[in-house]
């Protein structure tokens, strides 16, 4: 492989495709590849070896930016073993600084483990992000949860974790997650935990087991999409899409649970930059459908209130 003006993190990418390629992972040299192609760079296979060089010195036309795509039409790669330990999920509906700056904090403390970026962008700018991220652009008009779940079907990991832009890893955040979901009781787990006594209010709860976990930072096992669970795709608000999650995993068999782990929570953009009246309405048509779904179902709490006596 060529060396001259590739930067070291593009040559990784370049030597991390060759060994999938020497072991027959084909669908990851191809991500791989993707990968070096946003960078700038192109790959090249001889059977003298490979060659990297800057697409510029090429010649002829840039390669167009990602058009948008739908949902549904996303290449899935649940149907092919899981080839990395984690997955870590960004959906970008605007700040893309803001996942940018979480993409690198958690690479400074992923402790060696083999991990994959997918980021959704609902936008109409075309930002840069780090090397070896998996991108996906979807029409704004998608929402919040239609987005999420196009982003997961591109999960390549064993364990699966969805982020928050506003979240910036200040040590190590899987190892934690990664063990407490070791345990096959456990069905999603984060730092976030809540509870409620009537499916109606909900508050913060230490855990260690709670009702649902909230969206800043909630792991599972791949398994779970695998098995068709998915954000309901009417949430196009983010709010309480996080708490009807939760209740599909509970709703199992499994359990929810709080794992502390070291984060540091910036300003929630969309939360503040959405005028009070329209977060109000889009909160309660969230919560409602909710209710919709899950009213009387108070079995799946971890303090169930007791029983109404006949009269």
């Amino acid at each position: 492989m060529s060396e001259d003006r590739v930067p070291t993190e593009v040559m990784r990418l370049a030597e991390r495709r060759a060994e999938a390629r020497r072991r027959g992972d084909f669908a990851e040299a191809d991500d791989l590849r993707d990968a070096i192609r946003r960078a700038g760079f192109e790959v090249t296979d001889s059977p003298s070896g490979s060659t990297v060089v800057r697409r510029a010195d090429l010649g002829g036309e840039p390669e167009p930016e990602p058009e948008s795509v739908r949902p549904e039409d996303v290449p899935s790669l649940l149907d092919q073993p899981a080839s990395c330990d984690v997955t870590i999920h960004w959906l970008v509906e605007g700040w893309p600084q803001d996942a940018s700056r979480g993409i690198t904090s958690f690479r400074a403390f992923d402790r060696g483990r083999s991990s994959q970026h997918v980021v959704v962008e609902l936008l109409d700018e075309r930002p840069e992000w780090p090397p070896e991220v998996d991108r996906l652009r979807v029409a704004p008009s998608v929402g919040w949860a239609g987005a999420r779940n196009a982003g997961l079907k591109r999960s390549r990991g064993r364990v699966v974790v969805i982020v928050d832009g506003s979240v910036e890893a200040t040590g190590d955040v899987l190892t934690p997650l990664i063990r407490a979901l070791d345990d096959l009781t456990v069905g999603v787990t984060g730092p976030f935990g809540i509870v409620t006594d009537d499916l109606r209010e909900f508050r913060p709860s230490e855990g260690p087991e709670v009702d649902a976990v909230e969206g800043y930072v909630l792991a599972f096992r791949r398994e779970l999409i695998e098995a068709g669970v998915a954000f309901d795709p009417k949430f196009r608000f983010y709010r309480t899409a996080d708490i009807e999650f939760s209740f599909q995993v509970k709703a199992r068999g499994l359990r929810a649970t709080v794992t502390p782990v070291p984060i540091r929570r910036h300003e929630h953009r969309m939360w503040t930059a959405t005028p009070e009246e329209e977060r109000a309405r889009l909160s309660k048509r969230n919560f409602y459908r909710f209710l919709d779904r899950w009213r009387g179902r108070t079995d799946l709490l971890v303090k169930p209130p007791p029983p109404t006596s006949p009269r």
